[in-house]
């Protein structure tokens, strides 16, 4: 990663490899989360099963998180990209097309699997073309854009539903998007500089003169992978809960899928406003002042959602969820980008995802568990407890490694101010 520029940087020169894809791929996944414990249910789940249909997307990353950092190393970002786009389309063409529960498991959890690879891709391009005083900022548009398919996603998503009358059809959107997002990778010119760490190949040494591995990298960094991972863990964990007791609350107090889509329209939309601000705060006040309240917001707006009796309450719960979530935007990729090494940066974001999908995995499935001997409404308050208690962790492990990269930064003479 630079240590500084060397020239203008612009966010605005890597919109459209880095960001154009994200944002379309984005529109698919998130018009498929407010109704894919839905049709999970109209497959005959009960509210438990419905809660792991959701959580196969985090088991699917979880699964190949590892695999896909080596993946990437190995055939380059570009073709990484494409092929997840393709895997992708399948899955949710398949999802729409899935006749039972198992059928709908099993190509949720291909989606997700595809979604691991997108991200790593898309991370360790920028963290290779970012200075590192924009790096916050770069990230935290990344997940910006992100957010943007996330506004965009149930609000078609809910059109889709009205005038169809069939949940199946966000399906198909999802697929177009990710066939979309393919075709935008392939057309744009390849900006992307040769991946550092390209295992087996031999042409990417460490400093003793070893090939790069996996197992070498995630042995060597074990330390920061264990500590602010985490803390990682924490806020993935947080944020995975609202996809799915939102869903899940509207359905138990007779919030129709249309409504429950549109609502998760307005906090997306919440959250674009907050992305920029979010990487601004991060780059001048430091990470621990964004990483804190992600949790903390979500854990009070998941702890109160059983007084929601409607949806005018609802949704002031999900918007407060969702300034939560906006701030936060960015805050993981960010926590790796600043930690992940030149020699061997892919494989260690599969690392990295793999705690953040450790996170993203462990919400729903804590839904499943609770929601299998207690009423949803008592799942949500102990959630959201956990998530307060959490937060308390969060502070300890970011503040320290905060210590530990403006020591870095000051060492290495580079001019960053204070929380840069």
């Amino acid at each position: 990663m630079p240590t500084g520029p060397t020239e203008p940087f612009r966010l605005r020169a890597v919109a459209l490899p880095a960001f154009a894809p994200t944002i379309v791929n984005g529109i698919g996944h998130a018009a498929i989360l407010p109704v894919l414990a839905l049709h999970a249910r109209d497959l005959g789940a009960t509210v438990g099963q419905a809660a792991f249909v959701v959580a196969l997307l985090g088991i699917g990353s979880l699964l190949t998180s590892l695999p896909a950092g080596a993946f990437v190393a190995r055939v380059g970002e570009r073709r990484a990209l494409a092929l997840a786009g393709i895997l992708d389309a399948v899955a949710m063409a398949a999802a729409a097309l899935s006749p039972s529960l198992p059928a709908l498991a099993l190509a949720i959890l291909l989606s997700g699997v595809s979604w691991s690879v997108f991200l790593l891709a898309r991370q360790g391009f920028l963290i290779s073309v970012t200075p590192s005083h924009l790096l916050a900022r770069a990230m935290s548009t990344l997940g910006g854009s992100h957010r943007v398919g996330a506004f965009v996603g149930p609000t078609l998503g809910a059109g889709l539903i009205a005038w169809s009358g069939d949940l199946r059809a966000v399906f198909w959107l999802a697929a177009a998007m990710a066939l979309t997002s393919t075709v935008i990778i392939l057309l744009v010119r390849d900006i992307t500089p040769q991946p550092a760490g390209r295992a087996r190949t031999g042409g990417e040494q460490e400093g003793r003169g070893s090939v790069v591995t996996l197992r070498g990298v995630l042995v060597e960094h074990r330390r920061v992978l264990l500590t602010l991972g985490s803390a990682v863990l924490v806020i993935g964990g947080a944020r995975s809960l609202r996809a799915t007791v939102l869903p899940l609350w509207a359905d138990h107090v007779g919030i129709s899928a249309e409504a429950t889509s549109l609502v998760f329209g307005v906090a997306a939309f919440v959250e674009i406003l907050l992305f920029y601000p979010a990487g601004w705060t991060m780059d001048r006040f430091g990470r621990t002042v964004v990483a804190v309240p992600v949790v903390v917001l979500i854990g009070i707006g998941v702890a109160l959602l059983p007084l929601a009796d409607g949806l005018v309450l609802f949704t002031v719960l999900a918007v407060v969820m969702a300034v939560g979530n906006g701030m936060g935007s960015g805050i993981v990729m960010t926590l790796g980008a600043d930690t992940a090494p030149a020699a061997g940066r892919a494989q260690y974001l599969g690392g990295w995802r793999l705690a953040g999908d450790v996170g993203t995995t462990s919400g729903p499935l804590t839904v499943t568990v609770l929601t299998a001997v207690w009423p949803l409404a008592a799942a949500c308050v102990v959630t959201g407890v956990l998530c307060l208690a959490g937060s308390l962790w969060v502070w300890r492990r970011v503040a320290a490694s905060e210590e530990t990269r403006r020591a870095r930064l000051r060492d290495a003479g580079s001019g960053a101010g204070p929380g840069s």
